[in-house]
């Protein structure tokens, strides 16, 4: 009977394993299978957001005054890489979007700075200059409409998203400055809008007529209603931190007779400057965000009817017409990002009931950080300084006449790059490499510069390693300069009369920059480890499952996929 029982047993556990193992066969077949169909899911929307000129620590100057649904949810629910570098010089608007979405430098993808000279031909170029095609939505010879992304001698991430989808994803790039619409939106864009007399663009690279919505939307004015309103501060005085004077001698004025003091009377400054004003003020934000709501809404853009992803690029431009008027450490400035965290909040809100919680992926980063104003760091007993361009050249021409027997060798300073006539040096046979050596070596003399190199010579300059490669990276023969200036810390050129401040530097200050993901395929978390601005186009790439953007020298940051 004992022997019976453990037979019936045994049977039936023998019965119950095969079952058990047959559950997990089938279960480890059904996750595989899962696993095998969700290789290829993608979010419905992706958004690329870059705040011009936004340092890495406004993150966290600024965090008590964040909602829970702008810089702080992105914080909380997404991934922030906290040590994001750019890695070239000179760091500048044009060069950054550019690199953001090419994932390439200008030694590559050709934009060497916001305008630059062509070697060759000594000829000046605005960096999205395109004299062949017309200008959409206003005067088509209006040369702030004559655009486009010829430039560019490299694909971005949103070009590899057409060719991925043969044409089917649809791409749009929207900022008040073209720039940091035009490169974003890459050679192969539906449409890039930006801002000109306060109207909404674009030229006939994208389209030979503006929408109707666009066309709505800049015929109800939202310009001029934010204007007749004013700029007052968004919370109690009492609440900000910064401890400088609303009226300081570190900001520039909008108008001479006109103080920059809270409340600022807009509609007074606009009737004397035009409709631009918009843009130095917070408002040119939110009317970008509210333009960007309206394309989504009107060109249904998360809801692809092939179902493949499409990409809307937003540059947010008035943070830096407001850093470069009125410094860092601003009133102005502080102001600027309580309303943009809430405007990023209504955004996300808005991307939430349009495309669906989790449906969307969203990325924030910025082209280049900002020095403070370098008056300010002297009154605090701190080191800094300003040079004058014009005169630099002038006192470089100056020295090199004597030997020469020349004047104008030099035809300009751009980009902190010494700009040699190689027209007139070659008609008068001179000696270039002599004419470097006498520069490169005054140069290191002069007050205020940490390096001078020849650009052609930088893999053997006596420089910091690092500089080294982001001036490596910044050199493009055909449209950089001769010789290269590394300023002291702090140094800017004094352009403005010592008030505001600027940007193009190595520095942290500079080069130091946000950049938080959120949304479909992102793990929460951070990382300190070092990540560079030319990462982020191929860790959209791998989200998306396409190929890297044809000149693209970065690599994904894994860590934050969640695959």
């Amino acid at each position: 009977m004992k022997k019976s029982c453990n037979k019936h047993f045994n049977k039936k556990m023998n019965y119950t394993i095969r079952q058990l193992l047959i559950f997990i066969f089938l279960t480890n077949i059904a996750v595989a299978y899962a696993q095998m169909k969700n290789n290829n899911d993608r979010p419905k929307l992706v958004v690329g957001i870059v705040v011009d000129q936004m340092r890495w620590d406004y993150l966290y100057k600024y965090y008590q005054h964040y909602n829970n649904e702008g810089l702080k949810r992105m914080l909380n629910e997404g991934f922030s890489a906290e040590n994001t570098l750019i890695p070239y010089i000179p760091t500048y608007t044009a060069i950054g979007h550019t690199s953001i979405y090419a994932g390439s430098v200008p030694a590559i993808h050709g934009i060497a700075g916001n305008t630059f000279y062509i070697k060759e031909t000594q000829s000046k170029m605005y960096c999205s200059q395109d004299d062949s095609v017309k200008s959409v939505g206003n005067d088509p010879e209006n040369k702030g409409g004559k655009m486009s992304p010829k430039n560019m001698l490299s694909s971005s991430v949103t070009d590899e998203l057409k060719l991925a989808t043969d044409f089917r994803s649809r791409v749009f790039g929207v900022a008040l400055k073209d720039r940091g619409a035009i490169f974003p939106a890459g050679h192969f864009a539906d449409g890039a809008y930006w801002m000109v007399d306060g109207n909404w663009i674009t030229s006939s690279f994208y389209m030979n007529d503006l929408p109707s919505y666009v066309k709505n939307f800049n015929k109800a004015d939202f310009t001029s209603a934010y204007l007749s309103k004013g700029w007052q501060l968004a919370k109690p005085s009492t609440s900000y931190m910064s401890r400088i004077n609303d009226d300081n001698r570190y900001e520039e004025r909008f108008l001479d007779s006109v103080k920059v003091t809270f409340p600022i009377d807009l509609s007074t400054i606009s009737s004397k400057k035009g409709r631009d004003v918009i843009k130095s003020t917070p408002f040119g934000n939110t009317i970008t965000l509210q333009f960007a709501k309206e394309l989504i809404t009107q060109e249904n853009l998360g809801n692809n009817p092939a179902g493949v992803p499409d990409f809307l690029a937003i540059s947010l431009s008035s943070t830096d017409y407001i850093g470069h008027q009125f410094a860092i450490n601003s009133l102005k400035i502080e102001d600027t990002y309580i309303r943009l965290d809430k405007d990023l909040g209504d955004f996300f809100n808005f991307l939430d009931t349009k495309i669906g919680r989790g449906n969307y992926t969203v990325f924030l980063t910025a082209d280049h950080g900002a020095a403070h104003n370098p008056q300010y760091i002297l009154d605090e007993k701190g080191n800094g300084g300003y040079f004058m361009k014009r005169e630099l050249q002038q006192d470089l021409n100056n020295l090199l006449k004597p030997e020469f027997g020349t004047e104008d060798l030099i035809y300009n300073i751009a980009n902190n790059q010494v700009l040699l006539n190689h027209k007139l040096i070659e008609s008068k046979n001179l000696d270039t490499e002599r004419i470097k050596e006498k520069l490169v070596t005054a140069l290191k003399k002069r007050e205020g510069v940490s390096f001078a190199t020849d650009m052609e010579r930088l893999q053997v300059a006596s420089m910091p390693e690092w500089i080294k490669t982001m001036a490596i990276n910044g050199y493009n023969y055909k449209r950089s300069g001769d010789i290269l200036i590394i300023f002291d810390p702090q140094w800017i050129e004094n352009y403005r009369d010592k008030t505001g401040t600027t940007h193009g530097a190595w520095n942290p200050y500079d080069s130091h920059i946000p950049l938080v993901f959120m949304g479909w395929g992102i793990k929460q978390g951070n990382t300190h480890a070092p990540v560079y601005m030319t990462d982020i186009a191929p860790t959209i790439a791998a989200l998306l499952h396409i190929q890297a953007p044809n000149g693209c020298i970065g690599k994904p940051i894994t860590e934050l996929l969640d695959k």
